[in-house]
């Protein structure tokens, strides 16, 4: 796994995680957006990340595979602020044994509002937005009431 490098003001951190049943899908896409991904850093659970790296010559921080903890990981990463867009392909009609998992991920993604895309045709609309290549300050939500409130015993 290599370490993630420093941003440019304009370069985004990019998720790509993608089921098994996704994942040829997703790396046609890669494919087809190989340069452009270049320009940004990639992050990638377990099997996604390795077949990417190898398909596309470029560098992927791998963390886990999904089911054994990457998805928590990235979760971690997007709550840290360390992730700035998530491309998830996933499944709808596979039913998958860490379920759970992925709608924790999806939760957080929306919670800090990172974009998300979940399959080729919302990747195609978001990677090829303008605010990609752009220096982009996201509204990150204050949760600062929630995480002070107090429970009444």
């Amino acid at each position: 796994m290599d370490t993630l490098r420093p941003l440019t003001p304009a370069t985004k951190r990019i998720a790509l995680v993608a089921h098994d049943h996704k994942k040829k899908d997703l790396l046609e896409w890669a494919r087809f957006n190989r340069d452009g991904l270049a320009e940004h850093q990639l992050v990638a659970t377990g099997t996604t990340g390795r077949i990417l790296e190898e398909e596309l010559d470029i560098p992927v921080h791998r963390l886990q595979s999904g089911p054994l903890g990457g998805d928590q990981q990235l979760g971690a990463m997007i709550a840290n602020g360390d992730i700035d867009v998530l491309i998830f392909f996933w499944d709808p009609l596979e039913p998958m044994p860490h379920d759970p998992d992925v709608k924790a991920l999806l939760r957080i993604a929306v919670v800090w509002n990172i974009p998300i895309a979940c399959n080729r045709a919302s990747a195609d609309y978001l990677f090829s937005s303008p605010l990609v290549e752009a220096t982009y300050d996201r509204r990150v939500p204050d949760f600062t009431e929630h995480s002070e409130r107090s429970v009444a015993a």
